[in-house]
């Protein structure tokens, strides 16, 4: 793994969280990602893109903007291009926090109207997060890190490990044919182990998070290298 992840030409970057399964901490991930970010200076630009749980705009400290990409379970073509066109317009790093009923119209819209490609050509890089949680989630959340890799070319993908719920035991994991962790790291471009000690909402003093990247992608430079704009 090599800085060439970064934005060579200082155009934004954009990360997106995706996960079909509810409440597996991906509006907490975007906070932690959002000030990770604002700490190595960069100007964050945080969309609460969740249609139900607004969760992310309550961060006070960052500023969110929220935006209803639905209209009657499908994605508003409006909306969408009004959040392209601010992705091409605008500088900065984008960090856009998504619902678990977003997950599915949304991804198939990005793909089947050449989302990725269409930035890619014009010098952004979109990176795309999903989490992978431990306990009873691990199938659901395993399916829809799945539906994510195997529908992209790119290794854009970073994964977060939410130990919250219970270890993942990735050595059983990676023997299991019908969900194959390998899959994570052929796909992905690092993984993120984050230990969850409390959950926040409104008030960011009531999470306290560590962050580690997982030594066996190519640690911490391939984290560095993912955040850069």
């Amino acid at each position: 793994m090599t800085n060439t992840i970064g934005n060579a030409n200082g155009g934004a970057s954009i990360h997106i969280l995706l996960q079909g399964k509810g409440g597996v901490g991906k509006s907490l991930i975007s906070a932690i990602l959002s000030q990770y970010l604002l700490s190595k200076g960069q100007d964050v630009r945080g969309i609460d893109a969740d249609p139900v749980n607004q969760t992310l705009s309550e961060y006070r400290g960052l500023a969110v903007s929220c935006l209803n990409l639905l209209k009657e379970g499908s994605v508003d073509q409006r909306e969408f291009d009004l959040l392209m066109e601010r992705f091409l317009t605008e500088s900065g790093t984008f960090v856009v926090d998504t619902g678990a009923s977003t997950f599915i119209p949304l991804w198939h819209y990005i793909l089947e109207n050449h989302a990725l490609d269409y930035l890619r050509e014009r010098g952004k890089r979109v990176f795309v997060h999903s989490v992978i949680t431990g306990g009873q989630s691990l199938n659901d959340t395993l399916a829809g890190f799945e539906q994510l890799a195997e529908t992209t070319r790119e290794k854009n993908i970073v994964v977060w490990l939410n130990e919250y719920f219970g270890n993942h035991g990735e050595a059983a994991v990676a023997g299991c044919a019908a969900r194959p962790f390998r899959t994570v790291g052929r796909n992905s471009i690092c993984l993120v182990r984050a230990f969850l000690s409390k959950w926040g909402k409104s008030n960011e003093s009531s999470s306290r998070a560590r962050l580690k990247t997982d030594n066996r992608r190519s640690g911490s430079a391939a984290w560095d290298a993912a955040q850069a704009g």
